[in-house]
């Protein structure tokens, strides 16, 4: 069975505007057209599970989301990079739906539509509801730095397995780890795996 990387989407893949409602304003995180590209080399599916509460903010329709969502896959087409899918709640954290991460009801809906068990994935986030998100589904979670990293880092309770500067850093920390799993010696992570 395939493995996956399941990523965050604002502060891990694109810069985070707070509430994004505009495709003009998606920007590349540093590093991480580089380490989507790596993480694709190595063989693993790449899917975005993303909190978008802007739509039920009112600040933009599900149709603007999925504009924006279009925007991004074409920003990223031209890094040569394919996400499997794109999975976003668009409730209010008070809302209390089953879909909000740290809840896992869009990992588990990803996992059964592309076909990957989540407790083998890697969930690549910036913020402490990422790694709880993962830590649920019995991933190996990895925090980077990017975004609000720096400050969830900081944040006491709930701990990534793993750490690294930027989606770079958390390749080469994943092609380090997919290494020794299978046997062999593990390369250091550029980058810092500061777990």
């Amino acid at each position: 069975m395939r493995r996956f990387a399941v990523l965050d989407r604002d502060g891990t893949i694109v810069v985070d505007r707070g509430h994004l409602s505009d495709a003009s304003g998606l920007e590349l995180e540093a590093g991480a057209a580089e380490g989507l590209r790596r993480l694709a080399a190595l063989g693993l599916g790449l899917v975005v599970v993303t909190n978008q509460s802007a739509v039920g903010r009112g600040l933009l329709d599900a149709a603007g989301l999925d504009e924006i969502h279009r925007a991004l896959e074409a920003l990223l087409a031209r890094e040569g990079i394919h996400l499997d899918g794109i999975y976003a709640c668009p409730h209010l954290p008070q809302d209390g739906c089953a879909c909000r991460k740290p809840r896992t009801e869009l990992l588990e809906q990803a996992a059964r539509e592309l076909h990957f068990d989540p407790s083998e994935a890697f969930v690549i986030g910036d913020k402490t509801s990422d790694i709880e998100l993962g830590q649920r589904a019995g991933a190996t979670t990895i925090l980077v730095e990017t975004g609000y990293g720096k400050e969830s880092a900081s944040e006491p309770g709930v701990v990534a397995d793993h750490r690294a500067a930027d989606l770079a850093a958390a390749a080469d920390l994943i092609a380090s780890l997919l290494v020794s799993s299978r046997g062999a010696v593990a390369p250091a992570a550029r980058g810092g795996d500061r777990s």
